[in-house]
Parts: structure tokens; C-alpha cells; sequence
């Protein structure tokens, strides 16, 4: 075998990285889940397994089953020396970068096998159990694998982790199972991935998996304006583990900020507490940590009093959405163009009145396209929007995912106008909210980048027969705190909060119930699950 005793190879690595990275686009990598590891954070994750590891063990059976050009490889020889890497394996799926990593590293005992992991271990020529995995699994997102492709990955980690994973999974979850299944009992692991996984009902499973089946030894979270890949806005974790069963007492560490080996935060939490616990970035609980949620009770939610919907999705904002003035100006019938709301950047103000027209008082006033007769009558009767819509069919607006679903094509997701809307992504720290609530006295719909608020029973019997009760409400939305808000939605990389409609469901409610206790007769326990 080749000596390891300088970086010449590291070096050389990590330019063919980047040569390969430039290769294909951002979006290209983003489908692929391709984001090389940095090297020095490899380093870190091999340095902290090997502390873990008994001082008497020495062969080591190492494994990447999502290799890339052999960052963690590369990170593990400097760790662990080559006389203890007894056998060692690498996969991958994409052939460049399959051949870069076995040209680079074929002298020093990695043997690289091009092809799909998932495939690879379901077959009967399965390479050799590892007692060490360090990788780092493609970020694939649900909605870029294909339905058949989805059904294959859950039926097989089914078969061989014994986990029903949900459907809107991303592929880096069965990479955890099925990589574990296939790994030898009480061997580490080490992944890399999003945080998402901590918040969101598809999380749960891995969370049970790794609350139940493992021992977690120490889940570190990045911050997340310390993006760990330049050109990925996902925040992410470090997960470390044991392959066997953990014990009762045992308690996991959570750390968070700074680097692995020098968090600003540590915190212990009992295992039987993280079984417990729905949001996982709760942890550790400190000052620096923005993601504390208020102390979960029984008392009422948001989700008691409202029913909470998304706003339209129009397939093409820049199509179907114009200024009023030019959608007149155009001679478009009015029946068919509905107030819409701008974007929440362009939306300046909390509290919105109408015009006479039911549009809102806002500086630029839009309207949706919003038709439901067949396209005969529309050409017959309504030729100035017929040739509009022509232009939709030529630029090649009409056979877009959503477009192409709606029939007619042009007529959108049926909403009322809510009394209420909630920004459904956001920036904010500290004490500043990262999502704001609107009170809406017009007839605009939102847009799906707000959530929509309909008062529901006793909250709405109440507002009809107090209607200036709703400056109220508004002002008892606009006081949930920024933690709050944080603690029950999901971060992202550089810091942006998004809120789905059961996360904003489940935010405490109580203060509306003390000033009107009528309001108990109305509430509607365990509501938002309505929503998930």
C-alpha cells in the first residue's frame, strides 16, 4: 500500500472536486444531493469517533456508502493511520465521481464499487459488514425521486431495518436505515445531515429509530447561519452513534454551535426524554438556542380556535398574478379576477382595509386570474383573456406540474378570504418574530408563501357579534413571542424560519381563553392534527 504521510493526495482530491462540482449546475446538484464534505469537518467527525472507540480495538472495516471523491476516506487514513484500516469500502452512484475516488485512492485499500447503495446491499454479492461508516448521504429531497423509486426504498427498508418510512422522506433517512442494518453490531456511525429530520413529521421515524434501536452519543447541530456547504441552504447535524441497543439510563449528548469538537453548547438529555420529545432542536436548552418552544400543556392552541390553510399555489405567480390597473387596462372581465396579496416582502403594513371593490388598501392592488368557464366560452365570450391565455399555451406555462392538473386550467385553488394570514417563512433572532399575522378587512386571498387563519365556532360566533374584537385578536397573535414562533417551526440554512399550518396550530392559545372564557365552550381538543 501507498504512504499517507503527506496532504499531496488531499490536495489533489479536493481540486478534482471542485473541477467536478463545475461540471454541473447548482440545481443539477441539488436533484443529484451531491455537496462535498469540507475536509477539516470530516476530520473533526473521525477524530471525535475515534475517542469513542476501545483503545484495544484495532482492525478497522470502514465504509462510505456515499463515498463522492473520498472526502471521509481521506479524513479516516489521517485519523486512524492505514495499518488500522483493515479492509475499506466506497460507493457511489455517479461514475465520474466513482472513477475520481478510485484513481485517487485504490493504492491506499479503497476498493470503490459504482452503483446505487441501496441496490448494492439488496443484492446477493453484498460487500463485507463495516464497523465504521463516516459519510455523508446525497440530499435528495422527496419530490425529485420518482413514485416507483420511493415505493422500492420503503419497501426495502422495511425489509432490512424494519422501519415504515414516510413517504415524504428524503433519501438520506434510508440511507441511515439501511447503511445500519447492513453494518456489524457495535459498530460507529458517523452521517452528516440536514437538521430538517429533528422538526418534521417525517423525522419521526429515524428519531424512534435512533431513540430505540441505537445509542446516540452525540447529536450536534451547526448554527444556522454556519451553512456546512457553500452552495446548500440546508442547516446541519452530526450524528454519532453505536449499533446496539441503548441503555435505559443512557443519555445522549446535544450539542450545538460552534464546531464539533468545540460547541458553545452541551447539553445531556435522557433517552427516555427524547422519546418523549416532538421537536428534537429544542435541545440543548440554553439562552443561545432560538429554538426553545413554550412548555407544552393542555391547554387550548391556535388550532382550537382556528382552521389554518395554506394560500394558492398558481403554478406561475408571473403569469397569473397582474396589477390590477394593467389586468383593467387589458380588458379582462372583472368576475374572473380575484384580490391577491403581494408578497410578504412587498407587504408593509399588519392591518389591511378594503376599497369599495373589496380590494385592499395597500399601494399596489393585484388580482389572480380566477376563471371557471371551459376554454369554448372563454374564446367566445371573453376574447381579450382568450388571447392571453394563448400565451400560457406557446410558453409552455399550460403543461407545468400544477397548471396541467387544474381543469379548466386556468381556474385556481378555491380559498375564502381569511380574516387572518401568517407569513410562512421568515428571518428573526432574539426578541424579533421571524413570522408576522395580518389582519385582513378586504377580500384578497394569500398566495402560498402565508398561511390562512379562518376563526372557527366560538371564536368566530364571537367576532360576528363583536366584530371590533378582531384588533383584539390581531394584537394577541402579534404578542406570541419569537421563540415561541421558532420553537414550533423549522430553521434552515442562513437562518430562515419556515411554519407549516399544524406546527402553527399547536402554539398556546390560552391568553384569548382568559379574556373571554366563552370561548371554552366552543374549543375543539387535538384539532390540528386536522392540518398535518
Amino acid at each position: 500500500m501507498a504512504d499517507f504521510s503527506n496532504q499531496s493526495v488531499e490536495s489533489k482530491r479536493q481540486a478534482m472536486q471542485s473541477a467536478l462540482d463545475a461540471a454541473n449546475t447548482k440545481a443539477q446538484r441539488n436533484r443529484l444531493g451531491q455537496f462535498a464534505t469540507p475536509y477539516p469537518l470530516a476530520v473533526q467527525i473521525a477524530e471525535f469517533v475515534k475517542s469513542l472507540m476501545p483503545v484495544g480495538r484495532k482492525d478497522i472495516y470502514f465504509a462510505d456508502p456515499s463515498v463522492g471523491t473520498g472526502s471521509f476516506f481521506s479524513a479516516a487514513l489521517n485519523v486512524f493511520g492505514m495499518k488500522r484500516i483493515t479492509s475499506a469500502i466506497g460507493i457511489e452512484i455517479d461514475p465520474a465521481f466513482a472513477n475520481t475516488a478510485s484513481k485517487l485512492w485504490e493504492s491506499f485499500g479503497l476498493k470503490v464499487e459504482q452503483g446505487d447503495f441501496t441496490n448494492v446491499i439488496a443484492g446477493d454479492s453484498c460487500p463485507p459488514r463495516p464497523n465504521l461508516i463516516l459519510a455523508n448521504p446525497p440530499y435528495v429531497r422527496h419530490h425529485h425521486l420518482p413514485r416507483e423509486k420511493k415505493d422500492y426504498l420503503r419497501s426495502l427498508t422495511r425489509k432490512l431495518a424494519g422501519v415504515d418510512v414516510n413517504g415524504l422522506a428524503g433519501l438520506y433517512i434510508h440511507f441511515i436505515l439501511l447503511a445500519t442494518a447492513w453494518m456489524e453490531e457495535g459498530g460507529y456511525a458517523a452521517w452528516l445531515i440536514p437538521s430538517e429530520f429533528m422538526d418534521v413529521n417525517y423525522g419521526e421515524c429515524l428519531k424512534k429509530f435512533l431513540g430505540e434501536r441505537v445509542t446516540l452519543i452525540r447529536a450536534h447541530r451547526f448554527s444556522p447561519d454556519d451553512v456546512q456547504f457553500d452552495d446548500a441552504l440546508v442547516s446541519s447535524c452530526v450524528l454519532v452513534f453505536r449499533k446496539s441497543p441503548p441503555d435505559p439510563r443512557h443519555s445522549p449528548q446535544f450539542t450545538y454551535g460552534g464546531t464539533l469538537s468545540h460547541p458553545h453548547i452541551r447539553h445531556l438529555i435522557p433517552v427516555e426524554q427524547l422519546r418523549q420529545a416532538r421537536k428534537w432542536t429544542a435541545y440543548p436548552r440554553h439562552a443561545n438556542n432560538d429554538r426553545l418552544a413554550s412548555i407544552h400543556d393542555s391547554g387550548p392552541t391556535i388550532g382550537d380556535y382556528f382552521r389554518i390553510q395554506r394560500g394558492i399555489a398558481t403554478g406561475d405567480n408571473r403569469f397569473f398574478i397582474l396589477d390590477r390597473a394593467d389586468a383593467m387596462r387589458r380588458g379582462f372581465p372583472s368576475q374572473y379576477l380575484r384580490p391577491i396579496l403581494p408578497s410578504p416582502r412587498f407587504l408593509k403594513t399588519t392591518r389591511i382595509d378594503a376599497d369599495t371593490d373589496g380590494f385592499p388598501l395597500i399601494d399596489r392592488q393585484l388580482c389572480v386570474i380566477d376563471c371557471d368557464l371551459p376554454e369554448h366560452l372563454v374564446e367566445e365570450r371573453h376574447p381579450l383573456l382568450w388571447e392571453y391565455l394563448q400565451m400560457a399555451v406557446t410558453g409552455g406555462i399550460k403543461e407545468g406540474y400544477l397548471v396541467s392538473r387544474r381543469s379548466p386550467w386556468y381556474r385556481q385553488e378555491q380559498r375564502d378570504p381569511s380574516l387572518f394570514l401568517c407569513t410562512y417563512m421568515g428571518r428573526g433572532t432574539n426578541e424579533r418574530r421571524p413570522f408576522r399575522f395580518i389582519l385582513n378587512r378586504s377580500q384578497a386571498i394569500g398566495t402560498n408563501l402565508y398561511l390562512m387563519l379562518y376563526p372557527r365556532d366560538a371564536l368566530a360566533t364571537m367576532l360576528r357579534a363583536h366584530p371590533e374584537r378582531l384588533v383584539d385578536v390581531h394584537d394577541f397573535l402579534m404578542r406570541i413571542t419569537g421563540d415561541e414562533l421558532r420553537g414550533q417551526g423549522r430553521v434552515y440554512g442562513g437562518g430562515l424560519n419556515k411554519i407549516e399550518p399544524g406546527e402553527l396550530a399547536r402554539i398556546s392559545c390560552r391568553e384569548l381563553l382568559e379574556k373571554w372564557p366563552v370561548l371554552a365552550k366552543g374549543r375543539l381538543r387535538g384539532c390540528y392534527a386536522l392540518w398535518e
